[in-house]
């Protein structure tokens, strides 16, 4: 009985004492969801503006992926985006934020709309499809947002930088702009085609942020989606890209541009 009774201390003590070192502010809390596209649960972190209790405003979305990453530095890969830590430095221009939690093993199916032959993956239209018509419509009727595709930003890197901007490629009536930040263009070169037959309309928004330490593909696999939507006829107010020299793939390189990025995308809609 003692050693069952020391055994719940320590383990209080640890509960605790994980619980009081995150990095997420007061603002963000979690919800798991059913995820019937996927056969799986899904944990969605919520990130809402200071001022949401006390306003009675609608706000935009973002969707992020890898929600491990972007506000906990405890349960992040590599170190935190720090999300949260910059909406709470915004007075004007806040916006809801809800992160998706990556599936750890399963990621690679998540993010990807086509199957690789080495890497697998190739569940990213489920994917899409459970944001679209699972997790909009609860975020949408929980919270006070602006519910329209102007208002509704897709935003992640690598894998999610790829996934974000195939679904604004193919719902643009879901997702009016998406953060495309180190896009693994590689792992799908399909979505070339996907573009080419794509009827991509004016409301559509991209930022691109990518470094040249990211890999010997990325740089010009970009140029080369970059001149493709040139030639698309996309418009210069429709496109924001920046290649970073001595940009590495990692958390550091996109907190570091997750700022600008949010400014250039939210800009227009306030």
């Amino acid at each position: 009985m003692k050693i069952k009774h020391l055994y719940l201390i320590v383990l209080a003590f640890l509960l605790n004492k994980i619980h009081s070192q995150t990095t997420a502010s007061k603002e963000v809390t979690k919800f798991i969801i059913a995820t019937p596209q996927l056969d799986t649960l899904k944990t969605i972190w919520v990130y809402l503006p200071t001022n949401y209790k006390n306003s009675e405003k609608e706000y935009p979305v973002i969707y992020m992926h890898d929600a491990q990453n972007l506000f906990d530095a405890e349960t992040a890969y590599a170190g935190e985006w720090k999300v949260d830590e910059h909406m709470n430095t915004l007075v004007d221009n806040q916006s809801i934020i809800i992160g998706i939690a990556h599936g750890n093993e399963k990621r690679i199916d998540e993010l990807t709309p086509y199957k690789h032959d080495k890497y697998g993956g190739g569940q990213g239209d489920a994917y899409l499809t459970f944001i679209k018509n699972t997790l909009k419509p609860h975020i949408d009727a929980t919270y006070r947002t602006k519910t329209d595709a102007a208002h509704t930003t897709i935003f992640g890197s690598s894998l999610g930088g790829l996934i974000s901007f195939y679904a604004v490629l193919k719902y643009p009536e879901i997702f009016g702009q998406a953060g495309v930040f180190s896009p693994a263009f590689w792992i799908n070169p399909e979505i070339f085609d996907v573009v080419k037959s794509a009827q991509i309309p004016e409301t559509s928004k991209f930022y691109f942020l990518a470094g040249t330490d990211e890999g010997e593909t990325m740089i010009p696999k970009l140029e080369d989606m970059l001149e493709l939507l040139s030639s698309k006829g996309l418009k210069e107010n429709q496109i924001e890209s920046h290649i970073i020299e001595g940009g590495q793939h990692n958390e550091k390189f996109w907190v570091e541009h997750f700022g600008k990025a949010y400014d250039w995308l939210q800009k227009k809609l306030f």
